[in-house]
């Protein structure tokens, strides 16, 4: 038996259990998803068609000027996805988004149809406002971009795509590409910041070294025409030459000097905004004394290598001189290209890609801006032996001297200059970017969104489960009783369980007494099936006579079940009478449609004898004895001695008496009573009497007498799981006619 019990207990958590649940909140789950569906229908029609338009990028480092590149690119290393995210910041930045909100007010200005586009269109334009104001400000569209357009990198690809989605599909093409095209310049732009700076340097040296030329040639011009042709010695043209020649190294090597000062400050602020602890390590980097001193040993062979290959010697010295210089120049630079390598290793340890490079980019420029300095210190010093030599000429020629090594020394810087400028400016177109636009946004012809069918879909999902939710939710916060089995799981013995009456509400109480005015339907035979139970709740020896019935609380349809209990009873051709002990609130002559009084009080009283208070019903064995009229004191009339009496007097006089009682936790009337039963029920509702509440009924009821023989449960949906228990009824209990009707037809 307790194994049978637990099987029971373990059915209740099984799937059946929550298929039933879902089954007795049906409706509801019904009517959450039709109005999800119904929404969600309602804005797959209404909802405006979003089209998308993407353009693909394809983004690499920087590899300089096209003319240094190899012919045949090596592959990228796979440590780009930091400088890919980094470029990804760009694109998102406010100056591009302000950029590609000028050019699109620029096209909506050109192209004039404001049918062409959605996003821009200032939807509190009024008539009659400038064309202008149709459009929202540049500063309004660059924040609203931010939150339109996506950029995505493709995973483990250098490919970006920049995707924009609008209501007109022409706009959505065009930020797309607008978008791509100010990503291009900015990117360019960057890419030829130092070369610019170069290139603009020596343009305006270019120029001026050109009017300072003019001028040298226009004063040596005068000069001899003041003077007359005075020819010069040849040792003073041989000195003014190596003057001229010298001038016109220093002039470069300051020239390049500048140049590398520019290169190494923009180089400088570029790499401040990656890492500026690692600018100040830098800088110390080019302060130490031992790279200084390689770097002015080196200069200073280099240009007494320059002096030798100028001087007058044979050439068998010379090329043994020069190999010296350049065994020595190659011995000091593996010192020092070794000192440069141990420090490039210090810093590329634990630096991102994109800091190495610019790292790297920053050394070799400074070195080679010590070196530049380093060698105008030393062409300085020869510079000034030779004006020295320069300045012993004799006094009749050192004029047209100076002038004439004045022009040859403008002359030549102006040569060198014009030659930096043709390679600086050839270089800087010859730099590309690293941004290279492999698919342009195209006008879409279908829209991507609204997903009609997937919405509909989405809404009906969501329907189930909001309805499957709520189905769950209020069961899990539902205390009241619902099956058989929440009675038992409380050990509480269940005597039957009474399925709901169709037709029965609180308006309408025609079929409240069902055993008579349906004695074939389910109900009726749920009332046998107690009846039947009833009579075996008990040892033998402890025959049942006196029936209480009790509820936890109001309105569980106590009154009815004990009308109908009697009924059946006595259709078993007992003789039985119902006694109305309901003393506050009455109900029972409601069912036999008579009135209250005279009744239980008026006898009790000594108003009346007690054969004029009991009343035949319709059916042949059943009595009744309505409540008569409602005294102030119940419960002192309950438990009072009369009362007793009256049982044991209607005890001879019928074989079963059913008693009808208040709600045992509203009021203690039901305790006195079940002290002179010889059986109690208690009648509980289910999805309305609280688990709890029950419990503590039954603890009154089992602690005050040994009455209490179990609960039932009333108004129980058979259909959830029970109707094949009442499908066997209606099998057994048709009439032979209406089988015979059936077979006919």
């Amino acid at each position: 038996m307790e194994n049978f019990e637990q099987n029971r207990f373990e059915e209740t958590n099984s799937l059946r259990d929550y298929l039933l649940l879902l089954r007795q909140y049906l409706t509801p789950i019904i009517i959450i998803t039709s109005v999800a569906l119904i929404v969600a229908i309602v804005y797959a029609i209404t909802a405006k068609n979003i089209y998308s338009s993407t353009t693909l990028l394809k983004v690499q480092k920087p590899s300089g000027s096209i003319l240094d590149a190899p012919l045949i690119p090596e592959f990228q290393d796979f440590g780009s996805d930091r400088f890919i995210a980094n470029e990804i910041e760009v694109l998102k930045s406010y100056t591009i988004r302000e950029r590609v909100a000028k050019y699109i007010t620029d096209y909506f200005n050109t192209i004039n149809q404001p049918d062409s586009f959605s996003i821009i269109i200032n939807d509190n334009f009024l008539e009659g406002e400038q064309d202008t104001n149709k459009i929202y400000p540049i500063f309004e569209l660059a924040k609203m971009f931010e939150k339109i357009i996506t950029i995505e990198q493709k995973r483990g690809l250098d490919i970006v795509e920049i995707s924009v989605e609008s209501h007109a599909p022409y706009e959505a093409a065009l930020l797309a590409n607008l978008y791509a095209k100010a990503y291009k310049e900015i990117n360019l732009d960057y890419n030829r910041e130092q070369l610019v700076l170069v290139r603009e340097f020596l343009e305006n040296q270019r120029a001026s070294m050109q009017t300072a030329l003019k001028d040298a040639e226009n004063k040596l011009k005068v000069f001899q025409e003041d003077k007359g042709i005075i020819e010069l010695s040849e040792q003073a043209k041989a000195l003014i030459e190596q003057i001229t020649d010298m001038q016109t190294k220093v002039n470069e090597a300051k020239l390049n000097l500048t140049i590398s000062e520019k290169s190494i400050a923009i180089l400088k602020k570029q790499l401040a905004d990656q890492d500026p602890k690692l600018q100040a390590y830098l800088d110390n980097f080019g302060n130490e004394a031992y790279v200084k001193t390689l770097q002015e040993q080196i200069a200073r062979l280099e240009v007494q290598k320059d002096v030798a290959i100028s001087s007058k010697q044979n050439d068998q010295n010379i090329s043994q001189i020069l190999n010296d210089y350049d065994q020595k120049i190659n011995e000091l630079k593996a010192k020092l290209d070794k000192k440069i390598s141990v420090f490039k290793q210090s810093i590329f340890a634990s630096s991102p890609e994109e800091v190495k490079e610019l790292t790297q980019k920053l050394i070799e420029e400074e070195v080679k801006y010590q070196g530049l300095k380093s060698s105008v210190n030393e062409l300085q010093t020869l510079l000034s032996k030779l004006e020295r030599e320069f300045n012993s000429l004799p006094a009749s020629s050192i004029e047209i001297a100076r002038l004439e090594r004045e022009r040859l020394a403008n002359e030549k810087l102006y040569l060198l200059v014009e030659e930096k400028y043709q390679e600086a400016q050839i270089n800087e177109q010859a730099t590309p970017g690293n941004v290279l636009i492999i698919d342009e946004a195209r006008r879409a012809t279908e829209p991507s969104k609204p997903n009609r069918k997937l919405i509909v879909l989405i809404g009906l999902v969501l329907g189930l489960g909001f309805g499957f939710s709520y189905a769950f939710i209020r069961n899990y916060f539902d205390n009241t009783i619902k099956t058989p089995e929440d009675i038992q799981k409380k050990n509480i013995n269940v005597l039957a369980w009474i399925p709901e009456i169709e037709g029965l509400d609180e308006k309408n109480k025609d079929f409240e007494f069902i055993v008579y005015k349906k004695p074939d339907s389910i109900p009726a035979e749920a009332f046998r099936a107690l009846r039947t139970r009833l009579h075996f709740s008990k040892m033998a020896n402890d025959k049942i006579k006196t029936i209480l019935v009790t509820s936890a609380a109001p309105k569980e349809g106590k009154t009815t079940v004990a009308v109908n209990l009697a009924a059946t009873i006595s259709l078993a051709h007992k003789k039985t009478i119902i006694v109305d002990l309901d003393l506050r609130k009455p109900r029972m002559h409601h069912m036999f449609e008579t009135q209250k009084t005279p009744g239980v009080t008026n006898y009790l009283f000594g108003d009346i004898e007690l054969e004029k208070v009991i009343r035949k019903s319709h059916l042949e064995n059943l009595y009744y004895i309505p409540a008569g009229t409602i005294p102030p004191n119940p419960s002192e009339v309950l438990a009072s001695e009369q009362l007793e009496m009256l049982i044991s007097k209607l005890k001879e006089q019928f074989d079963t008496v059913v008693l009808d009682s208040p709600p045992i936790v509203a009021v203690t009337d039901a305790e006195i009573i079940s002290k002179i039963a010889d059986a109690t029920i208690l009648v509980v509702a289910a999805n309305l009497t609280e688990i709890d509440l029950m419990q503590k009924a039954a603890e009154l009821l089992s602690s005050n007498s040994g009455s209490f023989v179990g609960v039932l449960l009333n108004r129980f949906s058979y259909r959830n799981g029970y109707g094949s228990y009442y499908k066997y009824y209606y099998y057994y209990s048709r009439t032979e006619t209406n089988k015979k009707k059936e077979l006919k037809s």
